[in-house]
């Protein structure tokens, strides 16, 4: 098994499940591995940018100007400013390096590569901050609106945008992967930044049944989104993504009612 480092970490797509590969296989098969093979390039888009923003700030100061120098073209106009989102960007870097609480919670190691085997598969994951001695570690998410409410249509409710994006998952990834590794309990929080001016602020605590939720989840899901990936299932499409609408191809009518199911 390939030693993971901060060089080779988003090279080894096929050898390695993470949370963002397995997310993206639940929400469309077909998207997912047309990514996965290069058929359609991965985009950089804004809003994962603005994402790298935020991040790379509290790595540290060099990881910081080296992103911006990387991505200089997509973060500047032409005539040399920062485009809007990224003022915006740095606006949230700015409230969360002026937050008390924020900086008394974000003590450890930063960008943590972790593996492990899950359900019979390899996974790996980044950790934006662990603190081994205190059993916690820390991610950092940046969403449009930290309150608005994501409807679901698998369970016809309102869920919060952490449900919505997998984000419950992915603690649970994290949290059984360092538990095996260090052999103790750790407990997830995620910082939720807006992407809003001014920018609005919540540290956030999942509670332990739904992390064990979303790990049965994982466990139901993972053989099918596994056999999909080693080419042994076919994939499906979800019908409603960009990857899908441009695959799609008309094989009879449907009703008018189900333009809106």
């Amino acid at each position: 098994m390939t030693i993971l480092n901060d060089d080779n970490y988003y090279e080894k797509q096929w050898e390695f499940m993470s949370a963002s590969q397995y997310k993206g296989f639940t929400t469309c098969e077909a998207k997912a591995l047309a990514e996965l093979t290069g058929e359609i390039p991965k985009e950089n888009t804004e809003a994962f940018l603005v994402g790298n923003y935020v991040h790379s700030a509290f790595e540290n100061d060099e990881v910081h100007e080296k992103f911006k120098n990387d991505h200089e073209k997509e973060m500047l106009t032409k005539q040399g400013k920062l485009r809007a989102a990224f003022v915006v960007a740095e606006e949230m870097v700015q409230r969360l390096k002026k937050d008390v609480f924020f900086n008394n919670l974000y003590h450890g190691e930063k960008e943590v590569i972790i593996t492990g085997e899950l359900h019979g598969e390899h996974w790996k994951g980044k950790i934006d901050c662990l603190n081994v001695e205190q059993g916690y570690f820390v991610d950092i998410k940046t969403t449009a609106d930290i309150h608005k409410k994501i409807w679901s249509e698998k369970r016809r409710v309102w869920i919060p945008f952490v449900e919505a994006y997998g984000y419950y998952e992915q603690m649970a990834i994290y949290k059984n992967l360092l538990e095996q590794k260090y052999k103790k309990g750790f407990t997830p929080y995620i910082i939720a930044v807006s992407k809003q001016t001014p920018c609005d602020l919540e540290a956030i605590e999942i509670r332990e049944e739904l992390l064990v939720i979303a790990s049965n989840n994982i466990k139901a899901n993972i053989e099918r989104v596994s056999s999909v990936k080693d080419g042994e299932s076919k994939p499906r499409m979800c019908g409603k993504c960009d990857y899908c609408r441009g695959h799609k191809e008309l094989s009879g009518f449907i009703s008018s009612e189900e333009l809106i199911s």
